[in-house]
């Protein structure tokens, strides 16, 4: 099992397909199966190089359980320890909800010269408020809380009542793997994060975002875009959150479209 490792915490990834590199990082309490399990890697490695991350936290790399080891300038270098060891000196990067925050976050502050293009879903450049709200900590975390105290069967059953409907059991299978800990820790050093916002008229590099128009981040993500003067924003009609990650049918056809103009560019 391949690792990278960043200041002594290890970093797993795995790498399939052949082309042009394109780094894929997953969303908050997944893994690097959420591309397979939905279909993209069997869509895109016969284009690409595919390099697949566990976020740190998640997955079969290392799950420290202080925010302080999940800072942006650290996660940021997560990705550079990968690319570095496979000798990858610059490559496209397609992030989804935590995937497409690192990139804004992280990517584009400390990492931006190791990327050739962004693709960036169902994020937005604004700091984030991921791990709390106005009235205390965010629905989110609270799930996370529930997972600590009761347990992950508790926990899912907390996380399908936030999104409104049973998951299907590939999902429940990549929540049953998590440290619940350590993802408290990610989400409360996400609040931290600084934000993108005036970064973005200095944004140059190509730039793919999308969101489901029923997302409640889809303002944001659409609003990002339009001050970034290489952005492309893509809407996505009557999906949410959840389901703007699972109907490739409808978001892979702009991602390799954007992939393929940014590559004859």
């Amino acid at each position: 099992m391949p690792y990278a490792s960043n200041r002594s915490t290890r970093i797993h990834y795995e790498v399939e397909g052949r082309g042009p590199p394109l780094v894929m990082m997953h969303g908050i309490s997944s893994n690097i199966q959420m591309w397979r399990e939905n279909g993209y890697t069997e869509q895109l490695a016969g284009d690409y190089r595919l390099i697949l991350l566990d976020a740190r936290g998640h997955g079969a790399s290392d799950k420290p359980h202080s925010p302080g080891e999940y800072r942006a300038d650290l996660i940021a270098g997560d990705v550079v320890a990968v690319l570095d060891d496979l000798g990858v000196k610059k490559t496209h990067y397609l992030g989804y909800s935590m995937g497409a925050a690192i990139g804004f976050f992280c990517l584009t502050r400390y990492a931006l010269a190791r990327f050739d293009s962004l693709i960036l879903g169902g994020y937005g450049p604004y700091r984030s408020r991921m791990g709390q709200e106005r009235q205390g900590p965010s629905p989110l975390r609270r799930a996370f809380e529930v997972g600590v105290e009761k347990g992950v069967d508790a926990y899912i059953a907390e996380r399908e009542r936030i999104i409104g409907r049973p998951m299907p059991a590939n999902w429940r299978a990549r929540q049953r793997v998590n440290d619940f800990r350590a993802l408290i820790a990610m989400i409360d050093a996400m609040v931290q994060w600084p934000s993108a916002e005036e970064l973005l008229p200095r944004m140059t590099l190509p730039c793919l975002v999308y969101a489901g128009d029923r997302d409640n981040l889809y303002s944001g993500a659409k609003e990002g875009a339009s001050r970034m003067p290489n952005a492309t924003f893509v809407s996505l009609p009557g999906l949410d959150h959840q389901q703007a990650q699972e109907r490739i049918d409808l978001v892979l056809p702009h991602i390799k479209k954007f992939l393929a103009e940014v590559s004859k560019s």
